[in-house]
């Protein structure tokens, strides 16, 4: 993840996030960092959301029935989820654009908007992609007019446009399938473009479903979105049926790279987003990227299910949820999307005050501080109310939910909380102001007072602030 603009914004999540404790109260900090509680929206598939610079979020999906574009719009992500919805776009009554209204899309481009979908026919599944155009300040209200298909360079089924500018040039992807490679459902597809609407080149084919991983019920790479940084384009796609067998993947270019040429771009072998049994997350895609509302995180938007098994075919399922995850970055410059978290609160990070390329983690359970650690879920946390109760938290595994950070002979664990005094008494603490920095974080013991989570030769303990690098030892910065 980008670095906080200062350590006040960065440490003060805990207290966003409505937990913070009895006891000493922290000073007065910068605008806190924020927290997500997941899921942002029922039965909203394939989420887009577009942040502007009026200052809002806009929010548009698949709906169950197939039949209209919605927008709904707040100042915060989380206000999405109340947020109220409207109507901009209704599916006609026979002919194209009258079935399978799929997959919206809104972007501001040169002073409008334009909203990317995919509709069928008469014939359902004669799939292609559209253009809405609106003029006026707030999309919600503005005049919509269509601006009709994209002419992709040949007539078949084709889906899930997204556009995106590097370096002066706009570029349209979307997933299509070419009727000289039949045994792939859909691959993904680049050119350039002379307007919102219009390609300027002959379409390419970057990626088709290959891998095992993609061809699972379906041979698939659709659903393609874009984010840039470090130099690269990272371009992250769906793949397999839209079971629990969803899940993304990754493409990843030079910024400085021809894009219409498929050698610029390198396939990740494994998926990078996958159904998760112990969260209860399943077949997880078709995302789109935005930041936080501090400007300083990236934030993934995305769909899944809380189940794993469906009657019948899963697109005539209803229950696909939209959901939002921070991003953080790994050490070498690439994207760590994690696991898809539980539902609920969304986990933070715990970065050493001292050490600050370590952040708290889980290696066999024992708690320790480490850099670069790229199994991301064993260095999130939910900071929750106390198992102990009397204005306590406790710290749950991301990866583990029901195990908790708890001291045993005062050396640190997670472990799988069993209900008894002494079990929530050792895993509940007293979230303070940082003995080192009181716009940090630390957590002091909740039944051995004077004792606080401090780290020492990497590992993490509770112990006594003694010492000229303890108060630094026992201090974090949440992520």
């Amino acid at each position: 993840m980008r670095r906080t603009a200062g350590r006040l914004a960065a440490a003060a999540v805990l207290v966003a996030s409505g937990l913070a404790v009895l006891g000493p109260a922290a000073p007065a900090s910068a605008a806190p960092a924020v927290s997500y509680t997941n899921p942002i929206a029922a039965q909203r598939a394939d989420p887009h959301v577009w942040k502007h610079t009026d200052g809002y979020y806009y929010l548009t999906a698949t709906v169950p029935a197939y039949d209209r574009i919605v927008l709904r719009r707040a100042t915060t992500l989380q206000g999405l989820s109340t947020a109220a919805e409207t109507t901009i776009w209704t599916r006609h009554a026979n002919g194209p654009m009258s079935a399978h209204i799929w997959a919206p899309e809104i972007h501001y481009i040169n002073g409008k908007w334009y909203v990317y979908f995919a509709a069928g026919g008469d014939d359902v599944w004669a799939i292609r992609p559209y253009v809405l155009e609106g003029t006026g300040a707030n999309p919600l209200t503005a005049s919509w007019v269509e601006k009709g298909q994209i002419q992709t360079g040949w007539q078949s089924f084709a889906l899930d446009a997204t556009t995106f500018v590097n370096n002066g040039t706009r570029y349209l992807l979307w997933a299509q399938h070419d009727n000289s490679l039949p045994a792939s459902n859909t691959s993904l597809y680049i050119a350039t473009m002379s307007n919102p609407w219009t390609l300027s080149s002959a379409a390419v084919s970057i990626s088709a479903p290959t891998l095992a991983w993609e061809k699972i019920g379906y041979q698939v790479n659709e659903g393609p979105a874009v984010i840039q940084r470090n130099g690269r384009i990272f371009l992250t796609y769906s793949a397999s049926a839209t079971d629990s067998n969803y899940c993304l993947g990754l493409l990843t270019a030079s910024a400085s790279a021809n894009l219409l040429s498929p050698a610029s771009w390198t396939k990740t072998q494994t998926p990078v987003f996958t159904s998760n049994v112990n969260t209860s997350q399943y077949g997880p895609g078709h995302n789109s990227f935005t930041v936080s509302e501090d400007g300083q995180s990236d934030i993934m938007v995305y769909h899944d299910r809380s189940y794993r098994d469906i009657t019948g075919d899963p697109l005539n399922d209803p229950n696909r949820r939209t959901r939002v995850q921070k991003i953080y970055w790994n050490a070498d410059g690439t994207p760590n999307f994690g696991i898809p978290v539980p539902d609920g609160r969304h986990p933070v990070r715990l970065r050493s005050y001292n050490l600050p390329s370590q952040y708290v983690r889980h290696w066999d359970f024992r708690a320790r501080v480490e850099s670069n650690v790229t199994n991301l879920a064993d260095s999130q946390f939910r900071v929750v109310p106390g198992l102990a109760g009397a204005g306590t938290v406790s710290l749950e595994s991301t990866n583990y939910p029901g195990y908790y950070l708890r001291h045993r002979n005062f050396e640190l664990f997670v472990a799988k909380a069993d209900g008894t005094a002494l079990f929530n008494g050792d895993a509940s603490f007293y979230q303070r102001a940082g003995l080192a920095d009181p716009a940090a974080v630390s957590f002091e013991s909740s039944n051995y007072a004077g004792r606080y989570i401090r780290h020492a030769n990497n590992l993490l303990y509770v112990q006594a602030v003694t010492g000229a690098t303890a108060p630094a030892d026992a201090t974090f910065v949440t992520e």
